[in-house]
């Protein structure tokens, strides 16, 4: 009886730390963060229409071709985060929220109008040449990662019961900084086909589509990932996460990475050396972005080790798929080979995650909505 009114505890205390399972609620009028991002997304979105209306009409093909384009683009970027937000799971409407202020308000109504008037400032300090090779790593970095990351401290102040851990730093930095990235690309392709005078605008939109979709694996998505989780160490919203050293040096870590890339023609002074530079990063940006998910996803990955522990004690989870349900690719591998069966696997690990956000949902108490899932994962261990 002690174990399991042990374990029921540690189960109540990682619903109410982790928040896993609350709706959210973006209408907030009392909420001054809700006015903020109001103000925010509403500034962004006069920004854009008064920024492609200047001969809208004419370059209307290049324009529709980008956003056709890059909406397509952004379907493998969806399933890849939603894969991602697998443990305590986010709201859909909230990553949406946070989506939307890094496509509309980080890119229109921070970053266009402070990228303008500070690449003219390093123009006349530094001269042309100096400000074609370094200006863009000097600025972006700056406004861009801080304006992006605006967005989360924005979604704390409306959903602070929701946003606590580095992971969900991670999640939601992750969809703000995929916003910034597809918006952006939109706007390369109008400067791109106007730049040329309305030539060939499809091919113009289709040559920035294939560069900066190439790109875009490792720019706008994985710096504001990895600088949200280091904003999340820094604040240390969950219990036993702060750890301001690695925060900072997180964050600094991701504005280094966006300053070589912005910059990477000066960085390797416009010669043979871009071409080996430009993997290097690429390959460092990737290890540097598993190191942060790994480290950021442990607190999570015990919350719902805490959740499911009286559901292992009573025989509906077993503890191999505990460990592949709170556990990242290598445990979920060896679950896989330990069942001889990659199907199976997958149709248990997610009968496990879909009774744990109904017992979270539920606030640990004995629903029926929990009872149908812990029926069905029953079900699936019995089915051969």
């Amino acid at each position: 009886m002690t174990d399991v009114g042990t374990g029921k505890a540690a189960q109540l205390a990682a619903i109410e730390q982790s928040g896993w399972g609350l709706p959210f609620r973006f209408l907030q009028p009392r909420n001054a963060a809700f006015w903020v991002y109001v103000l925010g997304v509403g500034g962004g979105a006069l920004t854009m229409l008064r920024y492609f209306g200047q001969g809208g009409g004419f370059y209307a093909p290049a324009l529709t071709g980008g956003v056709l384009l890059f909406g397509l683009y952004l379907v493998p970027w969806l399933l890849l985060l939603r894969h991602h937000n697998r443990y305590t799971r986010q709201p859909a409407g909230l990553l949406a929220t946070g989506f939307a202020w890094g496509g509309v308000a980080a890119t229109f109504w921070i970053a266009l109008p402070a990228n303008t008037a500070l690449l003219d400032i390093w123009a006349k300090v530094g001269g042309t040449a100096f400000a074609a090779d370094w200006a863009a790593g000097l600025t972006a970095p700056i406004n861009e990662e801080f304006g992006k990351a605006l967005g989360l401290v924005l979604l704390i102040g409306l959903a602070p019961r929701l946003v606590r851990s580095a992971y969900d730093g991670f999640v939601i930095g992750a969809f703000t900084g995929l916003g910034f990235q597809v918006f952006e690309d939109v706007l390369y392709v109008f400067n791109g086909v106007t730049q040329n005078f309305g030539v060939d605008q499809f091919g113009s939109s289709l040559q920035v589509f294939l560069l900066r979709g190439a790109s875009g694996i490792v720019s706008h998505a994985l710096f504001s990932a990895i600088f949200c989780a280091g904003l999340m160490w820094v604040l240390g919203r969950a219990p036993g996460e702060r750890d301001v050293p690695r925060g900072v040096l997180t964050m600094l870590t991701a504005m280094v990475f966006h300053f070589a890339w912005d910059d990477m023609a000066g960085l390797s002074g416009g010669g043979a050396l871009f071409f080996l530079l430009l993997p290097l990063i690429a390959v460092v940006e990737l290890v540097v972005l598993f190191h942060v998910l790994r480290h950021a996803a442990r607190r999570e990955r015990a919350w719902v080790r805490d959740l499911l522990g009286p559901e292992v004690a009573a025989g509906v989870v077993d503890p191999p798929l505990l460990d592949a349900v709170s556990g990242l690719r290598k445990e979920r591998k060896a679950y896989r080979k330990h069942l001889r069966s990659g199907r199976r696997a997958r149709h248990l690990v997610e009968g496990a995650q879909d009774l744990a956000e109904e017992i979270a949902r539920a606030g640990g108490e004995d629903t029926r909505e929990v009872a149908y899932a812990r029926a069905e994962l029953l079900r699936l261990r019995a089915t051969p």
